[in-house]
């Protein structure tokens, strides 16, 4: 694969067209979500970070699509998508409840240069729910170039079985704040502004992901640290978090 983090990969090419994706693996880690490992034809490497768009066309040409971000690092041969089941959701009920592995689907991808990490400048973490999916391809990404020291990770869910990845967050060192019920020595609630505070530092840039209520107060807390503005990239999504 090319180095995703070359100088020519820096600013993101517009992703215009659709690809083909078959649906190489599908797990149901947490209740009401699916994991799906896509073989998507003629693949341009992604940025930690970015997302793709799955569309979904009924027999009649009605056609639905629905963004999802990337867990998997650049380097994965395959795409990893995670995908909360929403009731009223047009495309998450379909790939959480019939998608198969062998199945095909219609992606564009990878989209977005914003909410990207470059794999260089220290960064802090911040997110609620399955809003910590883009901040797997992040914390992977690391991993593959043994740089886990530039990442610092806060995650909040309602309880430690609805966490996306916890495992995983767990091994990383990320902080886990759970507001339905205790994790280790803290208590049920919340996250603070001391509960950031251990993480930050000069130089970080701030990703925060979730709902729009988590992101909005969960900005409020960087700022509060002190970090700059200019230096805190949010993104939202629907009804989710912590």
């Amino acid at each position: 694969m090319t180095d995703p983090f070359a100088p020519e990969r820096r600013r993101p090419p517009i992703a215009t067209r659709w690809h083909d994706a078959i649906v190489a693996g599908v797990r149901r880690p947490i209740r009401r979500s699916v994991q799906l490992r896509l073989d998507v034809a003629d693949r341009t490497d992604h940025l930690p970070g970015q997302h793709y768009v799955v569309r979904l066309t009924a027999p009649d040409g009605y056609t639905a699509q629905r963004s999802y971000s990337v867990a998997s690092s650049p380097g994965d041969p395959l795409v990893e998508l995670f995908v909360e089941r929403l009731d009223d959701g047009e495309v998450s009920t379909y790939l959480a409840d019939v998608v198969e592995p062998g199945d095909q689907l219609e992606v564009r991808g990878p989209i977005g240069g914003w909410f990207v990490w470059d794999g260089e400048t220290p960064a802090l973490l911040v997110a609620g729910g399955t809003g910590v999916v883009p901040f797997i391809a992040m914390l992977r990404t690391a991993r593959d170039l043994d740089r886990l020291d530039l990442l610092r990770i806060a995650v909040s869910a309602r309880t430690f079985d609805e966490l996306p990845y916890a495992e995983e967050l767990v091994d990383a060192g990320a902080l886990i704040v759970l507001t339905r019920e205790p994790h280790g020595i803290r208590p049920a609630g919340r996250m603070t502004a001391a509960d950031l505070l251990p993480l930050w530092e000069p130089g970080q840039t701030a990703y925060v992901c979730g709902s729009a209520a988590f992101s909005d107060a969960a900005a409020q807390l960087v700022l509060g640290l002190g970090m700059r503005a200019e230096d805190i990239r949010v993104e939202q999504f629907g009804p989710s978090g912590g």
